[in-house]
C-alpha cells in the first residue's frame, strides 16, 4: 500500500469513527452548519402541525438517516469488509508502533 493509500483510509476511517460517535451520541451536533435546504412544505407542514421543536427533530432526524446511508457507502468503497478493515487497522498500529 502506498502512502497516497494509506492517508485516503486513514482519513476515511477517522471520518468513519467520528460518524459513529456522533450518531451514538445522545447530545445534539458539536458544531452547526447552515443553511440546510429541506423541502419547503415539509418545514411549513411540519412547523403547522407539530411546532418547531418537532420540526427541528424531524430535520435531524432526515440528516442522521442521511449520514447513516452515506457512512455505509462510504466504509463498503474504502473497506468493504469487516476483515478488510481489521487488515487496516493492524497496518495503523504496526506504522505507530515504528513511530515511537
Amino acid at each position: 500500500m502506498d502512502e497516497a493509500e494509506y492517508n485516503k483510509k486513514f482519513s476515511n476511517l477517522r471520518i468513519l469513527k467520528s460518524i459513529q460517535e456522533y450518531l451514538k451520541s445522545e447530545k445534539d451536533a458539536s458544531i452547526s452548519v447552515y443553511p440546510i435546504k429541506v423541502p419547503d412544505e415539509l418545514l411549513l407542514q411540519s412547523l403547522k402541525t407539530q411546532g418547531a421543536e418537532n420540526a427541528d427533530e424531524l430535520i435531524n432526524y432526515i440528516f442522521k438517516l442521511g449520514l447513516t446511508i452515506w457512512s455505509e457507502k462510504l466504509y463498503q468503497d474504502e473497506f468493504g469488509t469487516t476483515s478488510a478493515l481489521s487488515s487496516f487497522i493492524e497496518v495503523v498500529k504496526r506504522r505507530n508502533k515504528k513511530m515511537k
